[in-house]
């Protein structure tokens, strides 16, 4: 006779263990629908994700394989500004140094071809439109030697 190491609950999507399950009802989290699993179902279900999918419940209360859904197009635009806005914020630095050495009259020429670089480049981030995420392509930051 085999000993059941786990439980798995279809509502929470989730695997609890055997030897927790008192802690789990003491706490009032234990919930109601947890069915014994084997430890290979645990292993499928918890070890390797496989790509594109996800774990649910099946209609048999058990995990199965489900596709990931697409991301709402109001998160792909939101990722897209943050990363723009960081990018943006990486870019005024470069600029800042070097607007500030041109400025002083104390550039040398590869300082002063790279603000023109990342000049560019800034403008070029803020021409973007973000709502056209997730197919936005990004310019490609300048290479600048190290400062």
């Amino acid at each position: 006779m085999s000993e059941t190491n786990f439980y798995y609950s279809k509502t929470t999507n989730l695997f609890y263990p055997h030897a927790w399950l008192v802690d789990y009802e003491s706490a009032g989290t234990l919930p109601d629908d947890i069915v014994p699993v084997s430890d290979p179902v645990v292993a499928e279900y918890s070890c390797f994700v496989k790509e594109g999918k996800q774990r649910t419940a099946g209609a048999d209360g058990l995990p199965t394989w489900g596709d990931i859904p697409p991301q709402p197009k109001e998160e792909l635009i939101a990722f897209a500004e943050q990363k723009r806005a960081a990018l943006r914020l990486s870019a005024d630095s470069e600029v800042s140094w070097r607007q500030g050495a041109v400025d002083e009259g104390i550039a040398t020429e590869e300082e002063t071809a790279a603000l023109a670089a990342w000049k560019k480049y800034r403008v070029l981030l803020m021409r973007i439109d973000t709502s056209k995420a997730p197919g936005i392509e990004w310019p490609t930051p300048p290479v600048s030697p190290a400062n």
